[in-house]
């Protein structure tokens, strides 16, 4: 049985959907915060997709002292 894929959405679309979904009382400061939170998701997404990824190890080598 084939899957349905998702339409690709625009930003304008995922925009007014972050804006829907906020509760009536949010401020501009809470708007601007899920516009961040989004764009820092989409950015470690893609940084995946790309293979540009750390490992738990080499983190702690670079930042844990022996």
């Amino acid at each position: 049985m084939p899957t349905a894929k998702a339409k690709p959405r625009g930003v304008k679309s995922q925009a007014l959907r972050l804006v829907r979904d906020l509760p009536a009382a949010s401020s501009w400061d809470d708007l601007m915060h899920r516009i961040y939170a989004r764009l820092k998701i989409e950015a470690g997404l893609s940084d995946i997709a790309s293979a540009r990824v750390h490992t738990h190890a080499s983190i702690r080598k670079e930042f844990v002292q022996p």
